[in-house]
């Protein structure tokens, strides 16, 4: 089972937490965000994972080292001299395993309940975004027929579809849970893209010119799901670890 973390973002919501470290080592009931995450999905049956780095990037690579990697094949994806955005961070990282199995993507801020060995089986089919039918914030994706169809910035009213004949309506409206899992055949095709992109304009043109067949995975009303971007948040991820994280 292959995975990646996400943990090269700069961390600015979580300062002064973040002033001199980076975020995936901000800890979290006594643990760093990072630790929490490669071992829920060593629990999960991860074996290969690439964790992508930048902002104080060699903390995170000694910290590895000095918990000897958790007993997993771990991979650093450098970015310390170009952070690539979402898109080409996770096309770096997918380049990295040297087989063609699904790859799971997880934040590494994104504490959850959510089964990971289920969403990861689901990659076999397609790739698939978790999603919630409870938009938290003012971006949003839009499924219809178990296929990506639009996102709106609900601030802007700015909003791209895959279809001009599609028409959005609020029983579309999903929010992005930050777990996907992505097939090698979409790691090549975002390859071909540019060196940084931002991932969700991808996956639009990519399914407008049926590149791309991104499917959605529901989270139930037992699903608990937390952002750990700001310190006022941590107490409530501490509350997910205790319950659900090992």
């Amino acid at each position: 089972m292959n995975a990646i973390i996400l943990a090269a973002g700069l961390g600015t919501r979580l300062r002064p937490l973040t002033d001199n470290t980076p975020k995936a080592l901000v800890e979290v009931g006594g643990k760093t965000m990072l630790e929490h995450q490669i071992l829920n999905l060593k629990k999960a049956g991860v074996e290969n994972l690439v964790i992508n780095i930048h902002y104080f990037g060699e903390q995170i690579i000694d910290f590895l080292k000095a918990n000897s990697n958790f007993g997993l094949n771990i991979k650093i994806s450098d970015e310390r001299e170009l952070l690539l955005d979402t898109g080409g961070g996770i096309t770096k990282a997918g380049c990295l395993f040297e087989d063609d199995a699904p790859i799971l993507v997880h934040n590494v801020d994104i504490f959850t309940n959510v089964d990971l060995k289920t969403v990861y089986s689901e990659g076999d089919k397609y790739d698939v975004m978790l999603v919630t039918e409870k938009p938290r914030s003012n971006r949003v994706l839009f499924f219809a027929d178990n296929k990506l169809c639009g996102w709106r910035n609900k601030a802007s009213n700015e909003t791209i579809l895959t279809s001009e004949e599609y028409i959005p309506t609020p029983n579309d409206e999903r929010a992005f849970m930050g777990i996907h899992v992505l097939n090698a055949k979409t790691i090549r095709l975002m390859k071909e893209y540019k060196e940084a992109f931002p991932l969700i304009p991808f996956y639009l043109n990519a399914s407008k010119n049926g590149e791309l067949n991104i499917g959605e995975l529901f989270c139930n009303d037992d699903i608990v799901r937390v952002d750990a971007g700001k310190p006022e948040v941590l107490d409530k991820c501490k509350e997910i670890i205790d319950k659900f994280y090992l």
